[in-house]
């Protein structure tokens, strides 16, 4: 998970740079006065959302129902790749989004009306306008889905690069939109959702001709920190992409 992990044996031991860890049990929290208690209340926050999540991962799986995580930062192009790719395969496969924002029903109004079913979680509805959602939100909206006449999920996730990736939902893969607007480092700077997914859709390529952008360098540093993760060039407004991230989605038929 991220940041928090649990060390097994929880000694104490030598790094390479002589540097000595105390394994508390979930990270280096060193700098907080709070020290252990704060090590135990991460530790239950975790442990209570991954009990949910397999809770919600037993209902996909009783349902057959493929769900996909989808996540990026705040203006990657979510919510318009969504809308293109429901567009393509909305009246011709039975197609839900969990449409995850902190206010506003913004981004599932633009998704209603496009063959699928749209349920909205909003964070501060309840959930303390949370960045991200837990596996808690998404078992709340669950009843606004029909997952018997399902065949594939989309949570869309609050947009934020760094939480989302953290919380496991009972999702059967992980994917996230990146903008080429954002910058070639992002991978390096924002490791560990660059590593917790299976697809980066490079999103936003139309661009790429007004922009000093080096999709090479970028390709590297995604390389350096995930090197078995798949990615798709794509565009909305070309359509570029399009029809392969809809055969991802979709997974294996």
């Amino acid at each position: 998970m991220g940041r928090f992990h649990t060390h097994a044996d929880g000694t104490v031991h030598t790094h390479a740079d002589g540097t000595v860890q105390r394994n508390a049990g979930v990270g280096d929290h060193s700098g907080y006065q709070t020290g252990p208690l704060r090590v135990e209340v991460l530790k239950s926050i975790l442990s209570e959302n991954d009990r949910m999540a397999e809770a919600n991962a037993a209902d996909f799986a009783r349902s057959a129902v493929r769900v996909v995580n989808l996540m990026s930062s705040p203006g990657a192009g979510k919510t318009t790749l969504l809308a293109a790719v429901l567009g393509r395969i909305g009246e011709a496969h039975r197609v839900g989004v969990l449409e995850g924002d902190i206010e506003t029903s913004l981004d599932a109004d633009r998704l209603d009306g496009l063959g699928a079913q749209v349920a909205l979680v909003n964070t501060s509805a309840g959930f303390g306008g949370e960045c991200h959602l837990d596996a808690t939100m998404v078992r709340s909206a669950l009843r606004c889905l029909d997952l018997e006449a399902l065949d594939l999920v989309i949570i869309e996730n609050v947009g934020n690069l760094v939480c989302p990736a953290e919380f496991a939902l009972g999702e059967t893969a992980k994917a996230m939109v990146y903008a080429v607007t954002e910058g070639e480092e992002k991978p390096r700077k924002y490791p560990v959702m660059f590593r917790a997914v299976e697809l980066v859709v490079v999103n936003k390529i139309d661009l790429l001709e007004h922009l000093e952008f080096d999709l090479d360098l970028f390709l590297a540093n995604l390389d350096a920190v995930n090197p078995s993760v798949r990615t798709i060039l794509a565009s909305a407004k070309t359509g570029e992409g399009l029809d392969e991230l809809c055969r991802w989605l979709l997974g294996p038929r």
